[in-house]
């Protein structure tokens, strides 16, 4: 059951222009979205799916610049606090920490500003979470991506137990 409140994370993602989508993003395969074992939150890597559609389709360093890699990995991090939500059962206070992200970019060869596309969603993730958002992550290269998506990103959450009634 979702809670009526919406919670710290969602208030100043709501305050700076972002909204959770009301639907979370279906595996494209054989996977879960989301996998709890003790207290850690494991979320399968999210694609940039906005309104049913890939919003960014191509290679950083060829169709995409820098920016166009951080808007990309933006919409990754959504689809990931949205997953962390349903995990936490509707309530986004239950989140302790970010612990990691792991990014991939699809990029050319020679592109090596993989660290500065992924800032799209650690900073995402220091403004939903503040000081608990703050993670350890991985950046890597890839030579291609599932549906020819710019950016991958995956991530480890460590969760409270929810209030006992």
């Amino acid at each position: 059951t979702m809670p009526s409140m919406a919670s710290e994370a969602e208030k100043r993602l709501s305050a700076a222009g972002y909204e959770l989508p009301t639907a979370s993003v279906p595996p494209a395969a054989n996977y879960v979205p989301w996998v709890q074992t003790g207290n850690l939150v494991f979320i399968s890597g999210q694609v940039p799916m906005k309104d049913g559609q890939i919003s960014h389709k191509g290679k950083l360093g060829a169709e995409f610049k820098v920016e166009d890699g951080q808007a990309c990995a933006r919409v990754c991090g959504i689809n990931i606090i949205n997953h962390m939500r349903a995990a936490c059962d509707g309530d986004l206070n239950r989140v302790a920490r970010v612990v990691k992200l792991t990014g991939f970019v699809n990029a050319t060869p020679d592109f090596a500003e993989h660290h500065l596309v992924l800032n799209g969603a650690s900073d995402l993730m220091a403004l939903a979470f503040g000081e608990k958002g703050r993670h350890s992550r991985s950046a890597v290269a890839a030579p291609s991506l599932p549906f020819n998506c710019a950016v991958e990103v995956e991530a480890i959450f460590e969760i409270a137990p929810a209030a006992s009634l």
